[in-house]
Parts: C-alpha cells; sequence; structure tokens
C-alpha cells in the first residue's frame, strides 16, 4: 500500500499516465514494465478492459514498486471500491460524482474526477480531487486549458483524450499537471504484438517533452 500522497507525488514527477488497455494480464504487466523503464510509471487499466479488476490485482502482484496502478472509466462508487479492494492506488473517472470523490478520499487513494466546464471543475475541485481530468482535451486544446488556469490557478489539471507527442508539451506550458495518454503512446495491437521496445522509446519521448516543455514554461 503506498500513501496517497506520495503515490500523487511520483505520479507527477513523471507527468505522464498511461492508459492501457489489453487483452490480458501478462500482456498489460509486461506493456507497464517497457513504459516504467522509460519512466512512465503511473498505469492505468480502463474498466474497459475485459476482467479489469481481475487485471488489476496481477498488475499490482507483479509490479510492485515498478509501477503505480491505477483504475480508469470509473463511474461509481461501488466500482471505484471494488478497484481500490482489488489494489488500485488511483481513481480515474471521465465524469464528476462527488460521492466517488468523497468514497476515494476515505480510502485514502489519488482521485482524478472529469469536468469540462469551469463550473464542473471547480466542483470537483472543492469535492476534494487531487487533480481534474479536463475531458475531452481534444476539444478545446492547449488554449482552452491555459484560458482555464486563468481563473482558478490552483487547480491542478490533467487533459485526457486527444493528447500526442506534439501536444503533449503544449498542454504542460498551458498549465497542465500532467498529460493522460492512450493509443497514442501504446496500442492494444504493439502489445499484442510484443513490441515492447518501440512502447518503451515512444514513452521515453513523451517523457522528455513534458521535461523539456516544463524547463520552458514561465
Amino acid at each position: 500500500m503506498i500513501d496517497s500522497h506520495l503515490a500523487f507525488g511520483e505520479m507527477v514527477d513523471c507527468g505522464v499516465i498511461a492508459v492501457l488497455r489489453a487483452d490480458s494480464p501478462s500482456e498489460l504487466v509486461s506493456a507497464a514494465k517497457a513504459l516504467a523503464e522509460a519512466g512512465v510509471k503511473s498505469v492505468e487499466v480502463t474498466m474497459t478492459t475485459p476482467g479489469a479488476l481481475d487485471v488489476v490485482k496481477e498488475a499490482v502482484k507483479e509490479l510492485k514498486e515498478k509501477a503505480i496502478v491505477g483504475v480508469g472509466s470509473v463511474l461509481d462508487t461501488q466500482t471505484a471500491r471494488a478497484a481500490i479492494l482489488a489494489g488500485a492506488e488511483f481513481i480515474v473517472s471521465p465524469i464528476l460524482d462527488p460521492d466517488m470523490i468523497l468514497l476515494v478520499n476515505r480510502y485514502g487513494k489519488v482521485v482524478i474526477p472529469g469536468a469540462f466546464t469551469p463550473t464542473e471543475i471547480l466542483e470537483a475541485w472543492e469535492a476534494g480531487a487531487d487533480a481534474v481530468k479536463v475531458f475531452p482535451a481534444s476539444v478545446g486544446g492547449p488554449d482552452y486549458l491555459r484560458a482555464i488556469k486563468g481563473p482558478l490557478p490552483q487547480v491542478k489539471l490533467v487533459p485526457t483524450g486527444g493528447v500526442t507527442l506534439e501536444n503533449a508539451g503544449e498542454f504542460i506550458k498551458a498549465g497542465a499537471e500532467m498529460v493522460a495518454v492512450g493509443g497514442n503512446l501504446v496500442s492494444a495491437k504493439e502489445i499484442a504484438a510484443g513490441l515492447f521496445d518501440e512502447i518503451t522509446r515512444r514513452a521515453r519521448k513523451f517523457v522528455d517533452a513534458v521535461a523539456k516543455a516544463r524547463s520552458e514554461r514561465t
């Protein structure tokens, strides 16, 4: 069990959350190890993954200190609780559910609910979110994130949906705490084909892009 403050700090240090979908626990674990070699240690298993909770249990057991395993696409408190009991250290949702935030806080885990409008983003933050997932980030892009940070500088934002190697740095410069990346970082086809060296190479490029953007941010 990882202290939530420590887990969140490690997630922020890297700046990249990998959103993974795989057909088996072994494939996902192999992908997570490939990502960890590049410094991406935050692995989000989506609830849309077949047998997601079993995948989480296996990943937590196999990865141990190599990665911080969380669960995404969580839509209700029951699923959040089940994910935490399976070993998830962070919970990500595409929606804003204050009851879910409260439950995850009670378990001492990291919670990143989804929101889009300024009202939703502030409500999520004031309800106790560690950070707020801006979804879908592709709609407004870095400019929208920058506009949100103007009146809400205290809110930690995680753009998700449409983050690419080309724009990840721009999101960071716009004020993002981290970026969450799915298929543009690692695809299910690459995992199935065992192209783990390629996954590591691309992950390193994302980590470098985030680090470079942070060094240039004013």
